[in-house]
């Protein structure tokens, strides 16, 4: 196990009537303006941004609307978000929804604080130095941003969609209740269940000399059994409240670093995806489970023994070696396919891509060449081509 700082601070409050405690929870933060962040209309016929507004009213907290977050959250919407922010002097960025959400309201949290142009602060060109709090209602069991020390934006004119990591805007409190993603359309809940396992199993699948970590493996190995089961049962029945409340917690599990502590991040998978998505617009869970078991396939032998554990303890296989990694790639696939989940690019919206566009979507992938992705089995462009060709293949 190699060393590891662990900083984990959001407070979370989970479970029914949660949202009672928002007001309270904002008070302590001292702010006074506050910015809701969200999507569609889903929470205003719900009922849960009334809610938000009436705990913000009884602990005296201005607030104003801010709606429009799309699922892949644009970098020119984050802008208008930023400018908001500045106008009202906000000082505390409220987002309801999931990852697409939070990620629009650390991006107004940075942005309006610091001087220059968000994408250039994203991407590592400006410094930043400060933050506005952030904070969540968590509607949607999925990205784990509510925990998380990540965001993604996407950059419609590059067609480019970059994450920064960075713990100045982790959420100062999540309020998750579970009855919240009951409805949820099931594409929704499928798709979270995906991203969800993806944080874990791109945690897991990392350099074989730092894969020693029994404990932090054994987390990963819960995790995994825990969202297969219950994210099954959710999809089939998203009223389910047990169910719902095991793949939400798994959500802020799966990306605040405790499945990996102790080892490294691989990632690649999110750097397919982002790629695919970023081009097209697809749905971030779909480009995940379209690309990962061509990955697999393509690395395993790097490293057969930890597939073949990942096969035993998450799927129970009774096989050895060779066979047991990929009875555990195919059962991955299988429960995908149960969730009405692609399993290659042919299954996405954008369809069968020719080899020019595989290509193009490589060589961003690896930004011109000047990155490999992943840490399994570290990827150059020309291998990152190979991946997206099998992937292509109906």
């Amino acid at each position: 196990m190699e060393n590891f700082t662990y900083y984990a601070p959001t407070r979370v409050i989970f479970g029914k009537g949660a949202i009672e405690n928002l007001g309270k929870e904002a008070e302590k933060l001292e702010d006074q303006k506050a910015i809701i962040v969200y999507g569609s209309n889903r929470v205003e016929k719900n009922g849960i941004l009334q809610k938000v507004e009436e705990q913000l009213d009884t602990w005296g907290i201005e607030h104003i609307r801010f709606a429009g977050v799309k699922a892949n959250p644009t970098v020119l919407h984050a802008k208008e978000g930023i400018k908001l922010a500045k106008e009202y002097s906000a000082d505390l960025i409220l987002a309801i929804g999931g990852g697409s959400a939070i990620d629009t309201a650390k991006a107004m949290a940075i942005g309006a604080v610091n001087s220059g142009d968000i994408w250039d602060i994203w991407t590592g060109k400006v410094p930043f130095t400060e933050c506005l709090d952030v904070a969540c209602v968590l509607t949607i069991p999925a990205a784990g941003s509510e925990m998380s020390n990540s965001a993604v934006l996407t950059n419609e004119e590059l067609g480019q969609k970059v994450g920064l990591t960075t713990d100045i805007y982790r959420c100062k409190f999540a309020i998750m209740d579970p009855t919240y993603a009951q409805s949820l359309p099931k594409k929704q809940i499928a798709c979270g269940v995906v991203d969800i396992m993806m944080h874990t199993l791109d945690r897991y699948f990392n350099k074989k000399e730092i894969q020693h970590n029994h404990m932090t493996d054994a987390i990963a190995h819960g995790l995994l059994k825990t969202v297969i089961k219950w994210g099954k049962i959710a999809y089939d029945d998203p009223s389910n409240y047990e169910a719902m409340s095991e793949i939400m917690w798994a959500s802020s599990l799966s990306h605040n670093d405790i499945t990996g502590l102790g080892g490294g991040r691989d990632f690649s998978i999110h750097q397919f995806g982002h790629e695919i998505s970023a081009k097209y617009d697809i749905t971030h869970g779909e480009s995940l489970s379209a690309i990962w078991g061509t990955w697999c396939r393509y690395v395993m032998d790097y490293d057969i023994d930890r597939f073949a554990l990942y096969a035993k303890e998450v799927w129970g296989s009774e096989k050895e070696g060779k066979e047991a990694a990929i009875e555990g790639i195919e059962k991955t696939e299988e429960f995908f396919k149960s969730l009405d989940m692609p399993i290659r690019i042919p299954e996405l919206s954008c369809g069968i891509l020719d080899k020019d566009t595989l290509d193009e979507l490589a060589i961003k992938c690896t930004r011109n060449g000047a990155r490999k992705i992943g840490t399994f089995h570290p990827l150059d462009t020309e291998e990152v081509k190979k991946v997206y060709y099998l992937a292509n293949i109906v």
